[in-house]
């Protein structure tokens, strides 16, 4: 294994320079063009660095690239837009330091850089035989909730997803994610004159009162799950009964059964104001990692990380959803949080730690090896 430890080393500054070069091509998920841009830029490194046979979906507007070796045993899950909008590299521009700073250094294309850099060490010690087994997915619109890309990533045959999304802090790998939902609720009510005949109306903005009151009751601490009322609207005009109102709720869990739970009683919600009606739309977006999905893979990167001569590899659940929800979701055992720490993802000071990557690069690489010969 130190052979790994010392050929990441040797490229770092290829790595960090491959990461720059992606950042450079801006890629904002709903904006076609700069997603066929930045997937070309993808395509051109994938060819570069592996000698790679590269395909590519796109749908509505999203690029989503691919190069697999054989018959995937070993899924290895990037994306390559952001939520950056163009221009933004003008006004925080990129920079190479301890920190590797700017839009999209640590969301996440330093980990595209480390996915490939990975691969091509095997390759280059083994030939492309080396990486038979392997399949490297880069999606292109993870960042609004991975609406073309998910049935793809679902449909994997691999027996292991590694997620090549940003380490926590500490460069702990995550071992659980929270499911989300996100939910639109639209009161229907009665509209009159709010002067004249008020009493002849349906207040839909009072019985969205009731809704949020509702919503907040069906969270629960305890057990780590949010439901949280967002963004709302009620009402045209100030003298006038407003006869419609919504909300939108956000809803975190660690575990299926409770994300479950809240769908469940959201659609079975009924508004206590005689007249209005209540409409669910939306619903699970991404199911939870749950930590039984990814603890034997944890296992077996904390041995390859000891056997590399790194410290002790730590694990941690956090609340935001990745693809890697979608993988576990799947039943195929997942790993996240397998890129390079750092801090500031979806801000301006948005960065990666330089001293993360070779380390990151040679417990990937590791961990397909490991993967592959089992």
């Amino acid at each position: 294994m130190h052979d790994l430890a010392a050929a990441a080393n040797d490229r770092v500054d290829a790595i960090v320079a491959d990461t720059l070069a992606l950042c450079a091509v801006e890629s904002p998920s709903r904006d076609a063009a700069a997603s066929r841009r930045s997937a070309d830029a993808v395509r051109a490194l994938l060819v570069d660095r592996l000698g790679a046979t590269v395909t590519e979906q796109t749908i509505d507007g999203h690029v989503h690239v691919r190069a697999t070796w054989g018959a995937p045993r070993v899924l290895l899950l990037c994306h390559h837009d952001t939520v950056w909008p163009l221009g933004t590299v003008d006004r925080i521009p990129l920079a190479d330091g301890d920190l590797v700073s700017g839009p999209g250094t640590v969301d996440m294309k330093g980990g595209i850089a480390i996915a490939v850099h990975a691969l091509a060490m095997l390759r280059e010690a083994g030939g492309d035989a080396a990486l038979e087994g392997v399949d490297l997915l880069i999606t292109g619109d993870e960042e609004v909730g991975s609406p073309t890309s998910r049935p793809i990533i679902e449909a994997s045959t691999a027996r292991a997803a590694l997620v090549l999304e940003a380490a926590a802090h500490g460069g702990e790998v995550k071992t659980g994610r929270k499911g989300v939902s996100i939910y639109r609720l639209e009161v229907v009510g009665r509209a009159a004159h709010a002067g004249v005949e008020p009493e002849l109306g349906v207040n839909a903005a009072v019985a969205l009162a009731h809704a949020v009151l509702a919503l907040t009751e069906l969270g629960d601490a305890a057990a780590g799950t949010s439901v949280t009322p967002t963004v709302l609207q009620a009402g045209t005009t100030t003298n006038t009964v407003p006869a419609s109102a919504w909300i939108a709720v956000d809803v975190r869990a660690w575990t299926v059964a409770e994300q479950q739970r809240v769908d469940d009683a959201i659609r079975a919600l009924v508004s206590p104001l005689a007249g209005a009606a209540i409409v669910v739309h939306g619903g699970i977006n991404r199911p939870p990692l749950e930590r039984a999905m990814a603890v034997d893979l944890y296992t077996q990167a904390a041995a390859v990380a000891a056997e590399l001569g790194f410290e002790p590899l730590r694990e941690t659940a956090v609340g935001g959803g990745s693809d890697g929800n979608f993988t576990a979701g799947a039943g195929i055992p997942t790993l996240d949080g397998l890129g390079p720490w750092g801090g500031g993802a979806h801000a301006d000071h948005e960065h990666a730690v330089r001293a993360a990557f070779a380390p990151r690069t040679a417990l990937v690489a590791g961990m397909v090896r490991r993967l592959l010969e089992d």
